[in-house]
């Protein structure tokens, strides 16, 4: 009984929880080379998978993204977390995106975020810092999320 209640709370939790924006003080992206290459940027991070259904909603509005601020210096790179590439290539073509992926199926760089959900999303400033931390993706949330990528993208780069 107790198990089921624990389960209750945690659900719930999720649920309203769920595409919740997390702004902290602003800390480094964890280390990875990749990251490096798109200092002065404002980068889009996305942790998905294939079995992830609100990500079949997230990757059309991240083309619109790439496509509608890719000229003010924004980045979307998403990083799928299955560990078999092949369900992530099938899912990538009945979804096609103009965006960068990457693979991380040992888990490593989705461990080094802190990743506990799928999607999960940070918005990592010019200076390589970690702004915004979604948890999750609802529709109603674009132009919200929207405007915290303008918000940054105002920013000057170092």
């Amino acid at each position: 009984m107790r198990s089921r209640w624990i389960t209750l709370v945690l659900l719930l939790f999720a649920m309203t929880t769920a595409g919740a924006a997390t702004p902290a003080p602003a800390v480094a992206a964890p280390h990875w080379p990749l990251l490096e290459t798109f200092k002065g940027k404002v980068v889009l991070v996305d942790f998905w998978a294939s079995w992830c259904s609100p990500c079949l909603q997230s990757f059309p509005w991240m083309n619109e993204l790439q496509k509608r601020h890719s000229k003010d210096g924004f980045v979307v790179l998403a990083v799928n977390v299955d560990q078999e590439r092949a369900l992530a290539d099938a899912f990538l073509k009945k979804t096609p995106v103009d965006f960068r992926i990457e693979y991380d199926a040992a888990g490593a760089m989705a461990t080094q975020f802190g990743v506990q959900a799928m999607p999960t999303s940070f918005l990592i400033d010019r200076r390589g810092q970690v702004r915004i931390r979604h948890n999750g993706f609802r529709e109603k949330q674009r132009a919200e999320r929207e405007v915290e990528i303008q918000q940054l993208l105002k920013e000057p780069a170092p």
